[in-house]
This record gives C-alpha cells, sequence and structure tokens, in this order.
C-alpha cells in the first residue's frame, strides 16, 4: 500500500518535471544546468573547507595519546588452544631445529 504510494508520487515527481524541462528552451536548459553546476560547486566547497577548518578545534578535550600496553596472556587459554603447529622453528636460534 505505501510502496504504491511512493512509486505514484515518484511518478508525479517525474511527469511534473519533463513537463517544466520540456517547456523551457535550450538557451534555458542550459542556464538551469549551470546554476544547479555553481550551486553545488559552492556547497561542495563550503563544506571542505569548513570541515577543514573546525578539523583541530576542539581536539583537546577527546583526544590523548597513550602507549599501547603488551596483551596479558593467561596460561589457561595458551594450553587450551585447538591449533597446532607442525613444525617448530626457531628463528632466533642460528642452529637448524630438529
Amino acid at each position: 500500500m505505501v510502496r504504491k504510494r511512493i512509486v505514484a508520487l515518484s511518478e508525479r515527481i517525474e511527469c511534473l518535471l519533463r513537463r517544466k524541462c520540456g517547456a523551457l528552451s535550450s538557451k534555458g536548459r542550459v542556464i538551469v544546468v549551470l546554476a544547479m553546476l555553481s550551486l553545488f560547486t559552492v556547497l561542495s566547497l563550503y563544506f571542505t573547507v569548513s570541515s577543514v577548518c573546525r578539523f583541530g578545534k576542539g581536539a583537546d578535550d577527546g583526544l590523548r595519546i597513550r602507549h599501547i600496553e603488551p596483551a596479558e596472556l593467561q596460561r589457561e587459554t595458551i594450553e587450551m588452544d585447538s591449533v597446532k603447529q607442525s613444525n617448530d622453528f626457531n628463528y632466533d636460534d642460528k642452529r637448524k631445529t630438529e
């Protein structure tokens, strides 16, 4: 029911836009396209510049740099690990492994 209303509304809007655009001359269409292009360009530049300007403001409260601490491994989880290594490579030792 709701979907049919949405489809009907979109068809009405499409029909209205086609009539309005069809009534425009070729110069009028070019003017409308250029006006919309300039409007969207100005809005895009505004959002980009305003986000860059606001980037560092208020960062003192929320941004804190901390050192990463090593994870504490519990012995029970190591023994219960289901993955078994088939080869035990000792890369720190220069001798060959058996």
